[in-house]
């Protein structure tokens, strides 16, 4: 089983689009997926937007009411995936921004290396075209902060775009005080090395689709974000010391490949997935 989880937060514009480029994605990649989807206190309609796609789409929705943050959101959405799956050294767990500043024709790639025996896959996107200068400018600069002041590993330390095998999640979740402490780019990067700390193997794939057009201004400040990451860094690499080093960096394929005959498993609506019948509308419900 693959889990797309998808950190929502304002994105009225492109989320359905967004779910929607994912079914199509595996339709022609043959697996079975369930998409598992936090709204993390939008106000601009959002809901609205996710609720008729809990009944077409494999997709399980939770609501915060009110806004907890980027890494509440992702942290839970790792837990659901976890809690979720039944064959954790088997399955996989991808993670993807919603508003098209990661493209779903990644996620096969970043799959394919997961099932090839890595354990996390990391996607670089320093270098992707169409990249805004500053953002840029910001991850390159962090990346030499990361590895200078936390010794730890700086390449595709930040983004939202990663595969995870289950086990090593369940092994990451299990452990003594695991909640995400920072929030942003810090937490792309504690993330990334608690992750790190017990993948065997850990690759990273360098994108070079062009990025899409933004739908809204990004809400980080690239340079702010990523100097919060490097000084978060040294209690980071303190707290995950064995970091295994990335063993691998290809580039992911510039074109899509050709659609595979057949119906893909995870179209329609999953066993686990929609909308559940009675599910209170409270803070932090499930659909």
């Amino acid at each position: 089983m693959i889990y797309v989880l998808v950190p929502v937060h304002n994105e009225a514009a492109t989320v359905g689009l967004l779910l929607w480029k994912v079914r199509q994605v595996f339709t022609a990649f043959d697996r079975e997926y369930q998409l598992l989807v936090v709204d993390d206190g939008s106000t601009d309609g959002t809901d609205e937007v996710l609720a008729p796609y809990t009944r077409v789409l494999p997709l399980t929705l939770v609501t915060h009411r009110e806004r907890r943050g980027y890494a509440r959101s992702l942290e839970e959405l790792l837990r659901l995936a976890v809690a979720r799956s039944d064959r954790p050294r088997r399955d996989v767990a991808v993670t993807i921004q919603a508003d098209f500043s990661e493209s779903p024709d990644d996620l096969p790639d970043l799959i394919r290396r997961i099932e090839s025996g890595a354990d996390l896959v990391l996607a670089e996107a320093r270098r992707r075209p169409g990249m805004p200068a500053a953002e840029r400018l910001a991850r390159r600069l962090g990346a030499l902060g990361v590895r200078a002041f936390g010794r730890i590993d700086g390449g595709a330390a930040f983004g939202t775009l990663r595969a995870y095998r289950l086990g090593t999640l369940l092994r990451m979740l299990r452990g003594a005080g695991t909640d995400l402490r920072h929030d942003g780019w810090a937490a792309d990067l504690e993330l990334r090395a608690r992750a790190g700390a017990l993948a065997r193997r850990t690759e990273t794939v360098t994108l070079v689709r062009p990025v899409a057009p933004r739908q809204r201004p990004s809400r980080a400040h690239p340079l702010r974000a990523a100097w919060a990451a490097v000084r978060a860094a040294p209690a980071l690499a303190r707290s995950a010391p064995r970091m295994a080093p990335v063993e691998t960096e290809q580039e992911a394929p510039a074109a899509e490949e050709p659609p595979r005959r057949g119906r893909g498993r995870g179209r329609g609506r999953g066993r686990r997935g929609g909308r559940q019948a009675g599910a209170p509308r409270s803070e932090g419900r499930v659909r």
